[in-house]
């Protein structure tokens, strides 16, 4: 008889979540990378069908001798960006990581998630389910949605990851409640609604309730990576001198032209609701902070433990300046332990109703003189833009966090960090091939050199030729070095993009 889901996650063990297993580990991991999100808010990210590539630093679970991975994308993968990774991993022979390593591709590049199109090739499972061993494999993923759930149970292979049932504490309404339960501080902020209507009137309250309030933001409930976010600036429409009902008409004629990304907004308001929240101003400095960290499986189906994985300063831009673009490694010493406290408490009470695997939590960060305000804005329950950089950065050198500091140590105790972007555009880029930017990469000595815990390595390669797009993480031994070493990066390989399509 077939097992259910949940039924599955209980065989899952509390080693498996964990990228250094250590002697004695042993299991397969089915990497399916599938972007399963709203096709409408998809369609806002530039390449989005070759994300895919941004799990390969997963593969750093090879680096255990006893662990083989089954990676699936929707196209087969070049060899050249395959073993670009496996080159990087320290203390195991590219060899010896290549012969456990099973690649699969559905041959559909349609703009469709791809577990979907696993899900309409049985002879293809059929082909993947044989080769994982019964009782020692799991899946891992992007994000659990009702696909993956379906995949879980079709393969009868237990998933890393969160129920789709729990989902609502990663959306907006439900990362509010989870701060209001954790005493994590957070913006003021409305109760989900669902027509612009209501979302006039909790707008209305908010500006009644803080009537010193210059901006608010609208924030559909299941939007990702800023993409669901839109600024409504208060002061134009002139709230103080007008009677409720004409406050709200003006609120909601404003709402009309809100400049939320998604065209489609309106109806994914209908859908799926959403929530104003106060736009956190003033203080003389202002940051994007995250912390990120992963909940493992108990034992016997238990409730699992919290490990805080990074901190981030997140580099924030688009037309809103809400869009994620990329990120720094670690977050700011004055308050990068609070953000670890606000992380860990989150993460404790999610791992107490039943979720998985990756988290995050985004906060706004102030500074007035020498205190810095924190204020949580959401929580993200499934990979995400600063996910593959702490995967790279672990799967080159082999260190770990210090809970004590926050710092990222190498074996020899070295600090490290980096800063990391999906968001390498540049026209002069487009037309390359990965082999090309492989050569630059050499030629140049940009690549990441072990022995001097330094360099780059790079990303979503496939989106080169067809956007001039690239993903890429530079690790320093300082924040200065990571940061000169990316503007570096970044200008050397423009420069030399430049040259050869001169050339040609």
């Amino acid at each position: 008889m077939a097992m259910s889901f949940r039924d599955l996650q209980a065989q899952l063990l509390p080693d498996w979540g964990r990228e250094q297993g250590g002697d004695g580990t042993d299991f397969d991991l089915l990497m399916v990378p599938s972007l399963t999100m709203d096709r409408s808010q998809m369609e806002l990210v530039t390449g989005a069908h070759h994300y895919e590539e941004r799990q390969l630093f997963s593969l750093v679970r090879l680096r255990d001798p006893g662990v083989r991975v089954v990676y699936v994308t929707s196209k087969l993968l070049p060899e050249l960006v395959v073993d670009a990774v496996l080159e990087l991993l320290p203390g195991v022979p590219t060899s010896h990581a290549r012969r456990r390593l099973h690649l699969f591709d559905t041959d559909d590049a349609s703009n469709r998630p791809l577990t979907e199109k696993l899900l309409e090739r049985p002879v293809l499972l059929e082909r993947i389910r044989e080769l994982l061993r019964p009782d020692r494999s799991f899946i891992g993923c992007y994000v659990v949605t009702e696909l993956e759930k379906r995949l879980s149970e079709r393969l009868q292979v237990p998933l890393l990851g969160t129920d789709p049932a729990l989902g609502h504490w990663g959306s907006k309404a439900g990362s509010r409640a989870l701060f209001a339960r954790c005493g994590v501080p957070h913006p003021p902020g409305s109760e989900l609604v669902h027509n612009l209507d209501d979302l006039a009137e909790v707008t209305a309250e908010l500006w009644e309730a803080h009537p010193d309030l210059r901006r608010c933001v609208v924030k559909l409930n299941e939007g990702f990576s800023g993409e669901g976010n839109a600024p409504l600036d208060l002061p134009p429409l002139q709230l103080e001198g007008l009677g409720g009902r004409q406050r709200r008409q003006r609120i909601r004629e404003a709402l009309e032209d809100l400049p939320m990304p998604p065209p489609d907004w309106r109806q994914l308001l209908s859908r799926q609701g959403a929530l104003v929240e106060a736009w956190l101003e003033g203080g003389e400095t202002l940051t994007s902070p995250s912390v990120q960290g992963t909940i493992h499986p108990g034992s016997r189906g238990g409730i699992g433990a919290v490990e805080l994985l990074s901190t981030h300063e997140q580099i924030l831009g688009g037309a809103s300046g809400q869009t994620y673009l990329g990120c720094r490694f670690p977050a700011e010493a004055p308050y990068r332990l609070d953000l670890m406290r606000h992380g860990q408490a989150v993460g404790e009470a999610l791992a107490a109703e039943g979720a998985l695997e990756r988290y995050a939590v985004d906060f706004i960060a102030r500074r007035f003189g020498d205190h810095w305000d924190l204020q949580a804005i959401e929580v993200n329950l499934r990979q995400g833009g600063t996910t593959h950089p702490t995967m790279a950065l672990r799967a080159i050198t082999s260190g770990s966090l210090d809970p004590g500091t926050g710092l990222f140590l190498s074996p020899t105790g070295q600090s490290l960090h980096y800063v990391a972007s999906d968001n390498l555009c540049d026209q002069r880029l487009r037309g390359l091939l990965p082999v090309d930017l492989i050569d630059m990469v050499a030629d140049a000595g940009l690549h990441y050199d072990p022995a001097r815990l330094r360099g780059s390595v790079f990303h979503l390669l496939g989106c080169l030729s067809e956007y001039g797009k690239l993903g890429m993480t530079s690790v320093g031994c300082s924040d200065e070095e990571a940061r000169t070493l990316y503007d570096a990066t970044a200008a050397q390989l423009i420069e030399r993009a430049a040259g050869l399509q001169a050339q040609g």
